[in-house]
């Protein structure tokens, strides 16, 4: 399914507050805890959090990257590379005993599983050593799952969202959008930004349709065509990186963008909001995944089960602005106020179970995505 997912999810504007630089400069040391995450996707504080917890001393050595394809391009290159504990390759001599040494655990996007597990990029998990593992909501297990087999543990979430112009739906004594019908408005017509994704684009078409976002054969629902005809009049553009960004420059009055982006924006943007759609949306993870090569006895089961702890995962939610899936397993009353009123973070249980993962789908699916998208881009 490359090519018709969520290839990249940028914030314009990264938050002070999560892990953006290295903790700590123990790349030397062998038995060190390493872990490479998505830039600002943790509090900064949780690492010495979890070391305090530890019942054993280890140094801790965790690593941001800007995007979760330079991860997932980081466990290609992996693949190829001896473990900590190999000796460098005669048919490699490329690669030395002195080069960093493959993590013990990097974050990847539930996009990228089914392909990292087709090409032996990561490693199963253990769940039965993840005392929260339970208490995790089904969806979450399922989306980890292949063959009864675990491959990744969910840690933060978030959504397809549409964000609007306060400012600009005020001034024209506009309704601001409720759900995804709203898009069809013609007083919003060339005042759109949309994804340049076609599970995205055509996936919330059906979602207007009252269908699922992973429909096997679209050519079973007859009003898609002339839907999608519909909405690429409305749309003024295009765009997975800068649909928000054309938002805030004044471009367009409405973008379909990402919770994450949108909830990293608006504390420097507040003519800006965004709604959850009434009628569901796409939802995406992020994981903590094994690199295949690596064999260590690192605390892997103690971080797992440590982001996921009742006192940890509001935190973790409202620093990183990404929801922690055991959030809806929570009384929501002992959330700190700005998290529990924040409803992109704690979205109404109805609105939640109407939204779904977008799950792999078959070839034969997939060629109509992109016959579809062809077509509906090339028209006028």
């Amino acid at each position: 399914m490359e090519g018709l997912g969520k290839m990249d999810r940028r914030s314009f504007i990264l938050g002070m507050a999560a892990l953006g630089t290295t903790l700590s400069g123990c790349s030397s040391d062998p038995s060190a805890f390493r872990v490479r995450l998505l830039k600002n996707s943790i509090p900064s504080q949780l690492p010495n959090e979890f070391r305090r917890q530890l019942k054993q001393d280890i140094k801790l050595d965790f690593k941001p990257a800007n995007q979760l394809q330079d991860l997932f391009n980081d466990l290609q290159a992996w693949k190829q590379k001896p473990s900590r504990n190999q000796t460098s390759s005669p048919g490699l001599p490329f690669i030395s005993q002195s080069s960093e040494p493959i993590p013990d655990l990097i974050t990847m996007g539930d996009y990228w599983l089914s392909t990292a597990i087709r090409q032996n990029l990561i490693q199963p998990l253990d769940p039965k050593a993840w005392q929260l593992w339970a208490q995790l909501p089904d969806r979450w297990k399922k989306i980890v799952t292949r063959d009864n087999q675990v491959w990744g543990a969910p840690y933060r979430w978030g959504a397809t969202v549409i964000a609007y112009r306060t400012d600009i739906f005020r001034d024209r004594n506009l309704q601001p959008p409720q759900d995804w019908a709203d898009l069809w408005r013609e007083d919003l017509r060339g005042r759109i930004a949309l994804l340049d994704q076609p599970r995205e684009t055509i996936g919330l078409t059906l979602k207007k349709l009252g269908q699922s976002y992973n429909t096997a054969d679209l050519n079973k629902i007859p009003n898609l065509e002339p839907e999608l005809v519909a909405l690429n009049r409305q749309a003024r553009a295009y765009s997975s990186s800068t649909a928000l960004q054309s938002l805030i420059l004044d471009d367009v009055w409405v973008a379909v963008t990402w919770s994450t982006d949108f909830l990293q924006a608006v504390n420097r943007n507040p003519t800006i909001a965004a709604i959850f759609p009434k009628s569901g949306s796409a939802l995406f993870t992020d994981l903590w995944v094994r690199p295949a090569p690596v064999s260590s006895k690192a605390p892997i089961a103690d971080w797992i089960n440590f982001c996921w702890q009742p006192d940890i995962a509001p935190q973790l939610s409202l620093i990183s602005q990404a929801a922690s899936p055991m959030l809806s397993t929570l009384d929501a009353n002992t959330f700190p106020e700005k998290l529990r009123q924040n409803p992109l973070l704690v979205p109404q249980p109805e609105v939640l179970a109407r939204s779904e993962f977008l799950e792999p789908i078959p070839d034969a699916t997939i060629e109509q995505y992109r016959s579809l998208w062809a077509k509906i881009r090339g028209s006028a």
